[in-house]
């Protein structure tokens, strides 16, 4: 019998976090995504999500985390030029790219997650995606030649791809995916070319 109820939870985890994903990937409005209309779609009732996942937040945690794992892997263990062997310039700037272009291919979760700062009412400079973003990027700043404020220098070159920015500029705007990565790779260039963060 706790096999089948263990069977049964993680079925019905994966039905939700598949809901959610198509009906994220296919709203107009993070907002306009309820827990309910999740629930429905994946046929189960709402106190399964509340039990899986706690509340929005934790579901939109889960399913930002399960899209995230492959960019997790390739920048701790992948080959150059994210993985560790690259230089650090390249791998920083390889990093960088990375965030936007998941930014860009999951922007209304991204929107949601960042638009709640993972918890009803923080900041969202201390959901746990966003301190994960910033160490990772901190550890290879660290290696750095010449650049005096790791820390800092994560922090300002994340900014530039935050969600409702990236949102601004690709869905507002209508600027090309490839010129949003350009403009953001001559920024990070600009800043960690030697002399240029002093």
């Amino acid at each position: 019998m706790p096999e089948r109820t263990r069977k049964d939870a993680t079925r019905n985890r994966e039905a939700v976090l598949a809901a959610a994903d198509a009906l994220f990937t296919r709203c107009e409005s993070p907002d306009s995504v309820t827990t309910a209309d999740i629930a429905a779609a994946a046929g189960v009732g709402k106190g399964t999500v509340f039990r899986a996942f706690g509340d929005r937040a934790g579901l939109l945690r889960a399913l930002y985390e399960a899209r995230l794992e492959p960019v997790r892997a390739a920048v701790e263990a992948g080959p150059p030029p994210l993985g560790p062997a690259a230089p650090p310039r390249d791998r920083a700037l390889a990093l960088l790219d990375a965030v936007l272009c998941f930014k860009l291919d999951n922007r209304r979760l991204a929107l949601a997650l960042e638009g709640s700062g993972g918890s009803e009412g923080s900041s969202p400079y201390r959901a746990e995606h966003y301190e994960r973003w910033h160490g990772l990027l901190r550890e290879v700043l660290d290696q750095v030649p010449g650049l005096t404020d790791s820390a800092f220098t994560a922090h300002a070159l994340l900014a530039a791809t935050r969600a409702d920015l990236v949102e601004h500029l690709a869905g507002e705007r209508g600027l090309p995916r490839e010129r949003m990565r350009a403009d953001l790779a001559a920024l990070a260039r600009r800043v960690l070319a030697p002399g240029g963060a002093e």
